[in-house]
């Protein structure tokens, strides 16, 4: 992919009816954009807003017909205009308001034409953040670190997130024949056999993106750098068997497993082994301990730096530079790392958007960033 197509840029982002914004028209252009306001006034809302140009419900994970600002009409619209390609592109999302059964259908166009899905914005942009969400992430129960790794994976594969939610899908299959203990074995024997594929199919996913990442952190590693490395690695059963076995024999290897675990799996009224048990272990690469063992500024050190590898692996995968949305980081790095927060981001390709309560926090990028104040629902 030429050089153009990977440096595109958010150059335009309007919104309407969307969260606290009526209205909402932010031209900018330059690399970094910082967003400056009280809390509450929106600022995390257009990092959100950018956040939806990938599959999924952004960065919140919130359902759509939550994102209508509450005195509008119940829809919403947002849209994209990139720079940076040979030929800029468009890109809009949103809902209509709730039809009358109540369901809200999400919306997708790519330079006015409808798009399928939010796949489809996959070629023209890729998305990656860090929110405070996210600082007890090494501390936290393994789901959350799933969920962390699945949009690691997303953002190099924008169809992962079909194949996760098609193994969700089959695995509560799975639980409701087992529930039933009239059901048909041959119907067991089929989702059992769906589980199987999916379940693969993820787990091989996963591992690709972890051991690329852990490699590419591994190749430019430095000790002394102000945002310490991370070791990467995934654990479970189905990981280990994908890693020794090729894809069909580990399908075949995790139906036996599946047949021979119902007895168990129905006492526990879910499925005990799979890609739904997966947990992404990570350490202290310097320090050589694992993560949740390090202090709290020592964890938040070590995410932002994992983030940052992961968007210079998103470029090295997809060609595309990523976005990068960095919600209140600045706030929560001593002055040392601050800076060298800024000196990274100079240096990594691709476009970021970060905020913060306090326009100082900022002052090191005067002349070299766009910093947009924001108040109760305004660019101001």
């Amino acid at each position: 992919m030429d050089e153009a197509a990977a440096e595109r840029r958010v150059a335009r982002l309007i919104a309407r009816d969307f969260r606290n914004y009526a209205e909402l028209d932010l031209a900018v252009g330059s690399k970094v954009v910082a967003l400056v306001g009280e809390n509450g006034a929106g600022k995390t809302n257009i990092l959100e807003a950018i956040s939806l140009f990938t599959p999924g419900r952004g960065l919140r994970r919130a359902e759509f017909s939550g994102m209508a600002r509450g005195q509008g009409p119940g829809g919403f619209a947002v849209s994209l205009t990139l720079d940076g390609a040979a030929d800029g592109h468009r890109l809009g999302t949103g809902c209509e308001p709730p039809g009358h059964d109540g369901r809200v259908s999400r919306l997708c166009r790519v330079d006015g034409a409808p798009a399928p899905s939010p796949v489809a914005f996959a070629e023209h942009l890729r998305v990656v953040w860090l929110t405070p969400d996210l600082d007890a992430l090494f501390r936290g129960p393994a789901g959350d670190r799933r969920r962390f790794l699945d949009r690691l994976v997303l953002a190099v594969d924008a169809s992962h997130g079909q194949r996760v939610s098609a193994m969700e899908r089959a695995l509560r299959s799975r639980n409701r024949l087992l529930e039933d203990r009239a059901a048909d074995e041959r119907w067991l024997d089929a989702v059992e056999r769906e589980v199987a594929e999916l379940g693969v199919a993820v787990a091989l996913a996963r591992r690709e993106t972890v051991e690329r990442l852990d490699r590419l952190i591994a190749q430019t590693r430095d000790d002394s750098a102000p945002f310490p490395w991370a070791g990467v690695r995934l654990e479970g059963d189905l990981d280990d068997l994908v890693a020794v076995w090729p894809a069909i024999e580990a399908e075949d290897r995790f139906r036996v497993a599946l047949r021979q675990g119902r007895h168990r799996d129905r006492a526990a009224g879910r499925s005990l082994i799979g890609p739904q048990t997966t947990d992404l272990v990570v350490r202290h690469g310097p320090k050589d301990v694992p993560a949740a063992t390090a202090s709290t500024g020592e964890q938040k050190a070590l995410l932002v730096g994992l983030v940052l590898a992961h968007a210079r692996l998103v470029r090295a995968m997809s060609g595309l530079a990523p976005i990068i949305l960095l919600d209140e980081v600045a706030a929560h790095l001593d002055p040392r790392r601050r800076g060298g927060l800024f000196e990274a981001l100079e240096v990594l390709a691709g476009q970021v958007w970060m905020t913060g309560a306090d326009e100082a926090l900022f002052a090191e990028l005067e002349g070299r960033a766009d910093v947009v104040g924001i108040c109760d629902g305004r660019v101001v």
